[in-house]
């Protein structure tokens, strides 16, 4: 059997457009492509109702791909609740920047809430437009990790 592989994360967006923004201006991630779902494949997969009408970007930064997913159909509304660091799943994303104070800034100038109560000087935690938890992280924390296998 073959080694598996990751193949993407995907994170529910209200607007594309922003949210590419936000991830390709302010983090460094690069347009890849995008597709959209017909309803019939969508609706078995992610067992949802439709009309659902998908659409989806993809974004690369490095070997990471970030899929970002889109209901554009009326009544396919976007539960905007901000989900906790405590709560069950996935939390963050945690990308490295070259200058976390800097980074915080572009992102508040494209929609995100900076959390200065977490303000490390090396790390910061901010809100994506869409709520999802983003961590700045300076590069120098991979200096302190282990070798990765």
């Amino acid at each position: 059997m073959s080694t598996p592989v990751v193949n993407h994360v995907g994170q529910v967006v209200a607007d594309l457009a922003r949210a590419r923004a936000f991830y390709e201006e302010v983090l460094g991630f690069a347009f890849w492509f995008e597709s959209t779902v017909p309803d019939e494949a969508a609706t078995k997969l992610l067992s949802l109702a439709a009309p659902l009408d998908v659409r989806l970007v993809y974004l690369a930064l490095g070997d990471f791909t970030l899929e970002l997913i889109h209901y554009a159909a009326d009544g396919a509304d976007v539960d905007r609740a901000h989900r906790g660091m405590n709560q069950a799943g996935l939390t963050h994303l945690s990308i490295s920047v070259e200058n976390v104070a800097a980074a915080a800034a572009r992102a508040q100038a494209f929609g995100a809430e900076v959390i200065e109560d977490s303000n490390l000087g090396v790390a910061l935690m901010v809100r994506d437009p869409d709520g999802q938890l983003v961590e700045l992280l300076d590069p120098s924390y991979r200096l302190h990790l282990p070798p990765r296998p």
